[in-house]
């Protein structure tokens, strides 16, 4: 969660923040850091890269928690919560699940009681269902094969 703080704050973005607003934000923080701005100086270069990686960095992933993405990919979503579970990593707060169809998303501020309960159903899929993939916010991870 700290992370997603992190990146609201460098961009200066909240929930409600659009894609349009986000990339408009982006391309300013781009045209001020771009390392090839800098090619005369290595310090500022090395900065820069730093920077322009970090900005990169927290972009993608806002955009891939934004309501926007989320609606876009709803069918997607679905379909892939809807298979079976093939494994779960926990740490602080964010859970981590494996689909059968190769996806893998994460879960935002998912408290330890509700991922011991998940860890030990006899139907994931089913508390998963009910509890979990519709109550927190996430994020595809990993893209199918």
């Amino acid at each position: 969660m700290q992370r997603i703080k992190d990146y609201r704050k460098d961009y200066n973005a909240t929930k409600e923040t659009t894609l349009a607003e986000l990339k408009k934000t982006y391309r300013g923080f781009m045209k001020e850091w771009h390392p090839d701005k800098f090619n005369n100086d290595a310090e500022k270069l090395a900065v820069a890269e730093a920077k322009s990686t970090a900005l990169i960095e927290a972009y993608h992933f806002l955009v891939s928690i934004s309501p926007e993405t989320h609606e876009k990919q709803l069918e997607e979503y679905t379909a892939t919560t809807n298979t079976r579970i093939e494994g779960l990593m926990f740490k602080k707060s964010v859970l981590e699940v494996s689909f059968l169809d190769g996806s893998v998303y994460e879960y935002f501020g998912v408290p330890h009681k509700v991922y011991l309960k998940l860890y030990n159903s006899d139907k994931q899929n089913r508390f998963g269902k009910r509890h979990l993939f519709t109550s927190f916010l996430y994020r595809n991870a990993v893209k199918k094969n």
